[in-house]
């Protein structure tokens, strides 16, 4: 059960409705998360960047290593929500999420999003040391901020209670 209630588009403000509109044309939906934030618009436009540092990273990285990322992220942070939705973005993409043969990039940052969210004030060193050999400072600070983004993500829709948006209801990994 939902803790906090989504936003009615049609008793919405001007301001909400815009973002909920924008929403709908760049994505054709807008998700649980999504309309459970625009409670506070400043709330959701700071989760919204989540997208900024994504456009940043897609040309260096790629969509699948960062759906991989962000998969290893909210699964090490038990987020229903969030790995569902990348295992659907993986699954459609022909890709098996349970059993992905990754490149050495790709690798490199499932175990980086795995260590994060086991323990991030212990990284184990090779990790960081994979990370300077791949990366420059740049990519490596985007990466954090962008996990740091994916972490809270996962924070908000667990401790709000957001529900699995249905459209990803046959991608839940199955246990």
């Amino acid at each position: 059960m939902s803790y906090l209630p989504m936003t009615d588009y049609e008793t919405a403000s001007a301001e909400v409705r815009a973002e909920y509109d924008d929403q709908i044309a760049k994505h054709g939906r807008i998700t649980n998360m999504k309309r459970t934030l625009l409670q506070n618009v400043p709330a959701f436009k700071a989760y919204m960047e989540w997208y900024t540092l994504y456009d940043l990273l897609q040309p260096k990285l790629g969509d699948r290593a960062l759906s991989l990322f962000s998969l290893a992220i909210s699964t090490g942070n038990d987020c229903l929500i969030c790995s569902t939705f990348f295992r659907k973005i993986l699954i459609d993409n022909g890709d098996d999420p349970d059993d992905p043969q990754l490149s050495d990039t790709e690798r490199l940052l499932v175990k980086f999003g795995a260590a994060i969210t086991a323990d991030p004030h212990n990284i184990p060193k090779p990790i960081y040391e994979a990370l300077k050999e791949k990366f420059d400072d740049e990519t490596i600070v985007l990466l954090i901020a962008f996990a740091g983004i994916m972490y809270a993500t996962n924070l908000f829709n667990t401790v709000a209670k957001v529900p699995l948006d249905e459209i990803l209801l046959n991608y839940q990994k199955k246990k």
